[in-house]
């Protein structure tokens, strides 16, 4: 299950070491460790970061098919996640060690800045190949968040990137060593952890206005 630290002014979330599916107990996981983030006064930032070759695989399929009658709830919990990371009143950092697929890449690109592992590794939204269109609010995201181009390929053939690729696709912001990924990701939010505060909430959902009001809003 995801754990929380803090490293000085950085919290670091670590969202586990298995594929850290979206499900209930996880989502309930994430949602604690959030509230205790956004209580803490001063300057403060958020690392979200891994164990192992995954980052996050997104939806837990298994358990979907398990509680067909909770899909629309549980959708909209999710979409309500990536609303609220994409609008922290804080510094928001990936470190993203492994794989990131699905939401899990969504959840990836909720964040303010991502760093990714440079020789292991891919994002992907393979929602076209599993048959699964993406929501209006996801769509909403994943264009306010890339290129007009990367945000095309990216949902409409399935295409995994590597660290190099999305680096150069606009999708992460660096690639690097295994080794160097959570560090590199703690330098950027160190350095960013100053602007924390409610001006920097207002500027995120003002910026962002289009896509939180349809992740807020699951159709």
């Amino acid at each position: 299950m995801p754990t929380l630290s803090r490293d000085g002014d950085v919290f670091v979330l670590n969202l586990g070491s298995g594929e850290n599916r979206f499900n209930p107990a996880w989502l309930d996981a994430v949602d604690a460790h959030l509230d205790t983030v956004e209580a803490a006064e001063g300057p403060r930032a958020l690392v979200t970061t891994a164990a192992g070759k995954i980052w996050s695989n997104g939806l837990d399929l298994p358990w979907l098919m398990a509680n067909a009658d909770q899909i629309p709830a549980f959708g909209a919990r999710v979409e309500a996640l990536f609303a609220r990371v994409l609008v922290l009143g804080l510094p928001t950092v990936a470190a993203l060690q492994g794989h990131a697929f699905g939401a899990g890449a969504m959840l990836a690109l909720a964040h303010d800045q991502r760093v990714m592992r440079a020789d292991r590794g891919f994002f992907c939204f393979p929602e076209v190949d599993i048959q699964i269109p993406f929501s209006v609010g996801m769509s909403d995201l994943i264009a306010a968040k890339l290129p007009v181009r990367a945000a095309h390929d990216a949902m409409t053939t399935g295409r995994r990137y590597g660290g190099d690729e999305s680096t150069a696709e606009g999708i992460v912001d660096e690639a690097v060593d295994e080794q160097s990924v959570l560090p590199a990701a703690m330098d950027r939010a160190r350095a960013l952890a100053p602007k924390a505060g409610e001006t920097l909430g207002t500027i995120k959902q003002r910026r962002y206005r289009a896509a939180l009001a349809e992740l807020r809003n699951p159709a």
